[in-house]
């Protein structure tokens, strides 16, 4: 249990100082490719959780749609600044409750409370099997019957690409043996403090049968962001031409994000599901 906290401590600490709005504002399309997903796969009312919200992108979205969320975050300053966001976009009513609690033991949420789920953040970091599955086990217990859910993941193998194109800036997979040690793990530590870390990584072939042995049906598994590797500078060259040719570009991932050639490209997967 204290290697736990000590790890959990690492990753409040750097999500207290990283702005993970603005990493979705900066990336543009993770965010848009989601949301066209999530929107087509929500029923047309009812209430929402976001769990792992971190500062409520998705959740204010949702709120701005006519949806009830309740919202949670194991980072007690995201869930302070989702209720700032919230108040500065006038949809605090919307919002039922906003908590500080672990994807692992969500005890402030009832039995089949929710129509749908969200749980954009938290397997990224739970290294132990077992924590995913409890994890996984929570978001099964609060969703009601048929209610669908969402759950992000991270891809190994590009990982494995992103460390061979930067090892320097991805230590310690700076090396042959710790890129054999990632790939059999998925675990990621950085080496230098104050970077994401105490990350894990999901092998895509596993990601739906672990679902489906925790009660869920797979509807979609789409690749959220196969641009990840466009800097700044290169996506200014789009935006530049023009909104509609920007818009066009957004659509083509979209249309092309279910493609299994594509999974293994993005840094971050959404699996759409649906609860037996």
């Amino acid at each position: 249990m204290k290697w736990r906290l000590i790890k959990a401590d690492k990753f409040i600490d750097y999500y207290s100082r990283f702005d993970e709005w603005g990493r979705l504002e900066r990336e543009p399309i993770e965010f848009q490719v989601n949301w066209h997903f999530i929107k087509k796969h929500l029923p047309p009312s009812g209430h929402i959780l976001d769990n792992g919200a971190g500062p409520g992108r998705y959740a204010l979205k949702l709120a701005e749609n006519g949806y009830e969320l309740t919202l949670t975050d194991l980072t007690p300053h995201l869930v302070q600044t989702a209720k700032e966001k919230a108040l500065e976009r006038q949809v605090y009513n919307a919002f039922r409750d906003f908590h500080v609690a672990d994807a692992r033991n969500l005890q402030c949420c009832l039995d089949e409370q929710f129509h749908a789920a969200l749980m954009l953040g938290p397997m990224y970091h739970l290294q132990k099997k077992q924590d995913r599955i409890q994890a996984v086990r929570e978001l099964y217990r609060v969703t009601k019957p048929g209610g669908t859910v969402f759950i992000s993941f991270m891809p190994r193998v590009q990982h494995v690409i992103s460390s061979l194109t930067s090892p320097e800036r991805l230590k310690p997979n700076n090396t042959a043996k710790a890129l054999h040690d990632f790939y059999e793990s998925g675990c990621f530590d950085h080496a230098e403090e104050g970077r994401f870390t105490h990350a894990y990584y999901a092998n895509i072939k596993d990601i739906i049968p672990f679902l489906k042995k925790h009660g869920f049906q797979c509807i979609e598994l789409i690749a959220s962001n196969v641009a990840s590797s466009v800097n700044s500078e290169e996506w200014t060259y789009w935006k530049e031409k023009s909104p509609e040719e920007m818009d066009s570009i957004v659509q083509l991932l979209i249309q092309q994000a279910s493609s299994s050639y594509h999974l293994g490209l993005s840094s971050h997967l959404l699996y759409i599901g649906r609860k037996h």
